[in-house]
């Protein structure tokens, strides 16, 4: 009888018996079928679709924040240990101590913080330990104290209704509280843009606070927009035991304290209102972009962090800065946790993104001016070869501006003229052109309101004022805006699309924060994924190897070595970069941008009207499956992927037709990287998957989806059927004609307006003889359709 039972079975009958038999509370310790990831999202028909996450069958709590073991189980065909190693693949990720596995007839367990005993062991049914049990394991492996685990057990904030944390949201906060409970005094976290860094700093803010392990508390940011959004949303629940630090005024009632570096520190001693505070004023600091600033030895945070020396600094970045010159890790110790971009792209939780690749032929052949060639302007250009990093720099060619214009317009308008779009410059001068030129190739969205474009950029308040719109899903405009440095982080743009990139960046960091801009998923609104078009060739930094890598230290401290000056440190913005958003052009007191023309014409800019600029090459590339953009050709790769799973024509055609649901094949595809959506742009939309993949991966000759739809209706195949089931079925093969097989197969189909002439639903199926025989129909059809 064992035998017959199945997965479900086991779980009801003997497993969650034995774990409440225990002591576990079934309603307050003990979760069943959790799932922990999304699913890798998929492009697909203007939509997408999500391979299947990652579910663990049970997960039991201590408290609510503290998972402390889980289980996997398996059917009465399985023995008992069958699902350890599944079990223990989903505890690493999940930072469980304890894995167990069971088939009903008892447990397996695997105790993860044990390397000096027996890690693995038998346990029968009534021998599953009490959750007392498991947390004294675990806190006597940890070595807590009795003051250490009040810190550590407590719990998260949670209002009623809110979202409880992702689970590497979790392992951040518990890791880091531990920690700091332990004494730690420089911690680090590496999160990826977009994966929640500031709901983790109030967590573990909340949690050190309650506990009243931290007492007064400040958050350390380097942009106005990063305090004030803190404030208003995640720290929000802190009410008035929270303010801001400003350089007007200081009061010292307060608990929790928020401040811009650049307000509460300067150049002068009347600047420095952090002094108005004692040194052991505050007990932690939380800074966070600590990749800027804090990374190097002479910056104003390294000043502020050294005068509150004695607090607990915990660091948060997406981009940890490892140079020989400077270094994250070298102050706060290697990072707690990393969290990167390709697991939160695989997890589900970020938008994976593809890459189009425009050169230049001035890009590639350089530029350079007639004998006696002057600017616009009557400027006498300088002779000599110009290149690519000369561009927009020391030589504006500004049809070179226009052209990068009319790509992005194109790409916009062949996917979604509305799609939120940043443009990346070289600097505030650039930025205005490009404004100017997107402005030029959209003119009736830009009559119809003025705000389609805009530049936003440190010295524009126009511009910055419209910053809050931009990032609002709910505000159309601004939609498309062009900047320079003032985006590239802090701005959480969730309903970002589009990426274009004009301007040379040589900073891994810097081009991973500007990346981290297109990272965020919003499902309400359409976003899950993005589009990088790269005029620089900047996405070669995707090939570094060292990219989504973990951070290495490369950083060697020498005694009496000086301070790096910040002219060396080429991946910082400037500091204050809500006040200059680039540093290159001067600007009068007005704000506008202004070029001087010194003895050694170094600020010198030629403006060239005439010169001609085409694009020579295009390049499309995607994210792989291994996380690493392929660079090889679509159709390479898809002959590639569909050969390894089917080998011969054959082989693909026997599952084809075995199988009932052509859909489930298609996205069976889908989850093994075969790129369906790019193969109808480049082989043809009036091509269904079938015929996709039979040309690319077996050379075989394609059917258009109304090809295969004449060919059916030549055979007189309806005939067979009544006049009112026929014409359902004449329907349902130019429904196929139009959009593919998948849009047929299921019943919900039959709701359509062009149906509902031949009745409701269930009035059409009767034509049928019932729902089975309806199914058996529509799969004859599909039969038709691929028949040879």
């Amino acid at each position: 009888m064992g035998k017959n039972l199945s997965e479900r079975d086991v779980c009801s009958k003997f497993i969650t018996p034995a774990v409440i038999d225990a002591g576990w509370d079934l309603h307050k310790q003990i979760r069943e079928e959790v799932s922990f990831t999304a699913g890798r999202i998929i492009e697909r028909h203007n939509g997408y679709i999500r391979k299947q996450g990652k579910r663990a069958d049970y997960i039991l709590y201590y408290k609510p924040n503290i998972p402390l073991a889980i289980i996997e189980a398996k059917d009465q065909n399985h023995s008992v240990g069958s699902g350890m190693q599944q079990a223990l693949d989903y505890a690493e990720t999940l930072d469980i101590p304890f894995v167990y596995s069971s088939n009903g007839k008892g447990f397996v367990e695997h105790d993860r913080t044990n390397s000096d005993e027996q890690i693995t062991r038998q346990l029968s049914l009534k021998s599953f330990p009490s959750p007392e049990e498991l947390w004294n394991r675990y806190r006597k492996s940890q070595g807590f104290t009795e003051e250490e685990e009040k810190i550590v057990a407590q719990d998260y904030f949670m209002e009623p209704g809110g979202k409880t944390p992702r689970y590497y949201q979790r392992i951040a906060i518990n890791r880091t509280v531990e920690a700091v409970a332990k004494g730690g005094d420089r911690n680090l976290l590496v999160c990826a843009t977009g994966t929640g860094k500031t709901m983790i700093a109030f967590n573990i803010i909340h949690r050190l606070w309650k506990s009243r392990a931290k007492k007064r508390i400040l958050f350390l940011a380097d942009r106005n927009i990063l305090v004030d959004q803190t404030m208003a949303n995640d720290f929000k629940h802190f009410g008035d035991k929270m303010t801001k630090i400003t350089n007007r005024t200081v009061d010292k009632s307060y608990e929790i304290y928020l401040a811009l570096y650049q307000g509460v520190s300067g150049a002068e001693d009347w600047k420095n209102i952090y002094k108005e505070f004692s040194p052991d004023f505050f007990d932690l600091i939380v800074i966070d972009e600590c990749h800027r600033g804090s990374a190097r030895e002479d910056s104003a945070w390294r000043e502020i962090l050294a005068y509150f020396s004695d607090a607990t600094h915990i660091g948060l970045t997406a981009t940890p800065k490892e140079t020989e010159d400077v270094s994250n890790i070298h102050y706060f110790g290697e990072p707690i946790y990393t969290y990167s971009l390709k697991q939160g792209i695989n997890d589900g939780f970020l938008a994976p993104y593809r890459v189009i690749r425009y050169t230049f032929d001035r890009d590639v052949e350089g530029w350079r001016p007639r004998k006696g060639e002057k600017d616009r302007f009557g400027n006498l250009i300088e002779d000599r070869m110009y290149n690519k990093k000369d561009f927009d720099k020391g030589l504006v060619l500004e049809n070179r501006t226009i052209q990068v214009a009319k790509k992005v317009a194109e790409y916009m308008a062949h996917t979604d003229r509305f799609q939120k779009a940043i443009i990346f410059c070289v600097n505030v001068d650039h930025a205005e052109r490009m404004r100017q030129a997107i402005a030029n190739e959209n003119p009736d969205l830009v009559t119809e309101n003025h705000k389609y474009v805009m530049r936003i950029t440190g010295d524009n308040e126009e511009g910055k004022m419209e910053l809050d719109n931009f990032i609002d899903p709910e505000s159309v405009y601004p939609v498309v805006t062009t900047t320079s440095k003032l985006m590239t982080t802090g701005v959480d743009a969730q309903t970002c699309k589009l990426i274009v990139l004009d301007s040379v960046i040589n900073s891994p960091i810097e081009f991973k924060q500007i990346i981290g801009r297109g990272t965020r998923i919003n499902e309400e609104y359409g976003k899950y994924s993005f589009t990088i078009l790269d005029f620089r060739g900047v996405t070669d930094l995707f090939a570094d190897p060292d990219f989504d890598g973990d951070p290495v230290q490369i950083y060697e401290p020498k005694d009496g070595d000086p301070a790096v000056p910040p002219e060396q440190d080429g991946g910082d913005e400037p500091d204050d970069p809500d006040s200059l958003d680039d540093g290159y052009p001067e600007r009068d007191p007005g704000g506008a941008d202004i070029f001087i023309d010194d003895k050694d014409n170094e600020n010198k800019i030629y403006y060239v009207k005439d010169a001609n600029v085409k694009v020579v090459s295009e390049k499309v590339q995607y994210y792989g499956e291994d996380g690493k953009l392929i660079t090889e050709s679509l159709k390479d790769y898809t002959k590639k992927t569909v050969q390894n799973e089917y080998q011969t024509l054959d082989e693909f055609l026997n599952k084809w037709n075995e199988s009932e649901r052509k859909e489930a094949i298609i996205q069976e595809l889908l989850e093994q990287g075969v790129m369906l959506d790019e193969l109808e742009r480049t082989v043809g939309r009036d091509y269904d998957p079938f015929d996709l993949i039979l040309h690319v991966a077996y050379d075989q000759k394609p059917l258009t989806r109304q090809e295969r739809a004449n060919n059916v209706k030549k055979r007189d195949y309806f005939t067979k059927y009544g006049d009112k089931a026929r014409a359902v079925l004449e329907k349902l093969l130019d429904k196929y004609a139009d959009d593919g097989v998948e849009n047929i197969e299921s019943m919900e189909v039959l709701k359509l307006d062009t149906f509902s002439e031949h009745g409701s639903v269930i009035e059409i199926i009767k034509e049928f003889g019932g729902k089975n025989n309806y199914l058996m129909a529509v799969q004859e059809l599909e039969q038709e359709i691929y028949a040879s």
